[in-house]
Parts: structure tokens; C-alpha cells; sequence
């Protein structure tokens, strides 16, 4: 389809963008990579009456030390995320997952902000954030404000962030060389969504484990934290009957990819495998 008529400006700074956001009333769109806002307007599910192209912000396209944690700009490239040294010594899981997310296209193009704005459920770092207790850093006419991963996401391709906002970082902890993680997904083909996701990190103190973070992937209308699961495990369970429990407060979507109970079953596999790899790492 032919996307609805819209105008386009081209923003020329992070505040330009913001100013050009605020001007517009709340019917102005963000374009970065493009890769969900695209489709949307092709299919008109989005008629937004202006787009505002950020692409151009090479300062929103870094990845930083920030002492206790590593800093992403909002228009880092999948792709970049995925290669970063400093990442994959601090934060592994995170340039791990960028570098299972679609297809070399998408990653190439794909940022990091346009992945955490868009609120998808079946995306596979809003769920690496959420476990990581990640904090996203917007910027508004208001000025900056700190969001944590657990408050952004609100519903379905919803979240916390104002009209007039836009997600200019984000910041990752580093973890302790303790800490074992894994990002296991199961899709139909390579560039697919997940069918369902799985993000673990499982902490250990003098080689116990002291507790587990789980961030699941299309089991509800936003990402979830798995608490069930989380306190199994830290509470002496295996891997198998810890991940028995991560259905606990989930409703599973029905869609092509499969039944509400296909994916139920497949969380409890997949949720095991993660947890045998966290628990290996």
C-alpha cells in the first residue's frame, strides 16, 4: 500500500527534534532506521501528519564508559552494538541479542531507540533491558528525565514516553564477571520476530546462585519479568522446575506464529535452555 500523505523535515540536532516534535501537537513520528515505523505507514495502521528524520545525528551514535554502567546512544546501529568491545566485556547479553536481531539489512539500519520507542512486544531488546534493569534516558521540552526499563513499556507498541520525547540513551550495567547470562529465542525463520524469547541473567555469590533476572519476549502485551521463575531459582530449584513456572502471569498471544498454548509450551523450553546456559556461563 501507499502510506497516508504526510510532510518531512529533517531534524538537524537532538533539540531540533524535540522542538519539531513539540510543534507538532502529538501527530508527529520519529524516523530512524525506519524498519517498524515503514511498514506501519504502508499499511496505514500509522497516518502520522509529519515525520521528523533523526538518522542524520551522528552524536546520538556512540557507545560510552560510564563508570558503573556502559551508555548507548539511541541511533547506535544494531550492527555497531553488536560488534562493541567495550560492550561485549561489560554487558555481553546486550551486543549478543543485537546481533540476533532480523537480518544484516535490518541491523545495519535498525538503531537501538527506534527498537525501545516502538513499545513491540516480539522485539528482542526491549526484554534484554527489562532483566538488565537498564535506564533509558529521554529528552522532552521539558528537559531530561531518567525512565527505568521497568516503566517504559505500557502496553502494545506503547510507552512511557511523552509526545513531545524522544529516547536519546540508554544504560546498561556492567555485570560482574559472576554473573551468567543467555539470550535464547525461537522463530520461524532467521529475520523473523520471536515466536518467543527468553533473556536470563543469573547472578551468583561465592558460586551459589544469589538470584536471577528473566525478561521474556512475546508472552503478554509488553516485555515481562519471569518473578516466578526468578524466585524459584534463587530459592534452590533447577533450571527444569524453575522454568516450569514462567508462564505465571503471562497471556501468551495467539497469532500465525502459533497458539497462546504453543507458546506457553515453548516458553517452558526455551526458558530452560537459557537457564542452563546462564547457569553454564
Amino acid at each position: 500500500m501507499i502510506p497516508a500523505r504526510f510532510d518531512y523535515d529533517v531534524a538537524e540536532s537532538a533539540a531540533h527534534a524535540i522542538e519539531l516534535l513539540g510543534a507538532g501537537g502529538g501527530d508527529t513520528k520519529l524516523l530512524a532506521g525506519g524498519h517498524s515505523l515503514i511498514p506501519a505507514l504502508k499499511l496505514r495502521i500509522a497516518r502520522p501528519a509529519k515525520l521528523v528524520d533523526i538518522g542524520r545525528l551522528s552524536d546520538l551514535a556512540y557507545v560510552r564508559d560510564g563508570g558503573t554502567h556502559v551508555a548507548i546512544g539511541a541511533l547506535s546501529r544494531h550492527a555497531a552494538v553488536a560488534s562493541n568491545p567495550l560492550l561485549a566485556e561489560h554487558c555481553p547479553i546486550v551486543s549478543y541479542t543485537a546481533g540476533q536481531i532480523g537480518d544484516p539489512q535490518v541491523r545495519h539500519r535498525g538503531t537501538l531507540g527506534g527498537t525501545l520507542s516502538h513499545g513491540d512486544p516480539a522485539s528482542d531488546l526491549p526484554a534484554v533491558m527489562l532483566a538488565l534493569g537498564a535506564e533509558l534516558v529521554v529528552q522532552g521540552k521539558g528537559g531530561e528525565r531518567v525512565i527505568p526499563a521497568t516503566e517504559l513499556f505500557t502496553g502494545v507498541f506503547e510507552t512511557a514516553l511523552a509526545p513531545d520525547e524522544m529516547l536519546v540513551e540508554a544504560r546498561v550495567p556492567k555485570l560482574a564477571a559472576s554473573t551468567g547470562w543467555a539470550y535464547v529465542k525461537a522463530n520461524r525463520r532467521a529475520q523473523d520476530w520471536a515466536t518467543v524469547g527468553v533473556a536470563a541473567l543469573v547472578h551468583r555469590d561465592d558460586g551459589a546462585v544469589a538470584g536471577a533476572s528473566i525478561g521474556l519476549v512475546n508472552m503478554g502485551g509488553t516485555p515481562l519479568r519471569a518473578r516466578a521463575t526468578e524466585d524459584a531459582l534463587a530459592g534452590g530449584s533447577s533450571a527444569a522446575e524453575a522454568a516450569a513456572l514462567v508462564t505465571d502471569g503471562t497471556q501468551p498471544p495467539s497469532d500465525q506464529a502459533g497458539s497462546s498454548e504453543y507458546r506457553a509450551h515453548l516458553a517452558q523450553v526455551i526458558t530452560r535452555r537459557a537457564l542452563e546456559q546462564a547457569l553454564g556461563n
